[in-house]
């Protein structure tokens, strides 16, 4: 994504998103697994905060969700979306994201699940200049 920069240049949008190396590697063993991935963050129920790990599609987004992110990962093919529902950007809307994995058995609908770890969430505030960026701003298209 990129945004006007005042000069009528453009500039790239900083990341809201990022992957630790582990989590980066993970990606790469489940996409050889099931095919392209997606992320949606969970919004607090039964896995808590964290980011469910999905085959591309199987999470069904719709015009309550926003994507914040689309991840290049070294080794994959196509671009890992991670999207979160509206209502809680609106919450996290000041936070960096970074996915890590960490060991134990998290959600049994993330694909990482069977892999004895599971995906977690680390943030922080935005820093001054990512926030001036502006939002990520793409949400799914609605229900015709």
């Amino acid at each position: 994504m990129s945004g006007a920069d005042g000069t009528g240049g453009t500039r790239a949008r900083p990341s809201r998103v990022a992957l630790t190396p582990r989590a980066a590697g993970l990606l790469r063993e489940l996409r050889g697994k099931h095919g392209p991935l997606m992320f949606h963050q969970s919004g607090g129920c039964c896995d808590g905060s964290s980011p469910m790990c999905y085959q591309d599609g199987e999470f069904r987004t719709g015009a309550a969700d926003v994507l914040l992110a689309e991840l290049a990962v070294e080794g994959v093919a196509e671009p890992v979306g991670f999207w979160m529902s509206a209502d809680q950007y609106e919450r996290w809307r000041h936070t960096h994201l970074t996915v890590d994995v960490v060991p134990g058995r998290g959600s049994g609908f993330s694909l990482e699940a069977p892999e004895g770890v599971r995906f977690l969430i680390r943030s922080r505030l935005l820093t001054d200049e990512e926030a001036a960026a502006g939002e990520p701003g793409t949400r799914a298209p609605g229900p015709p």
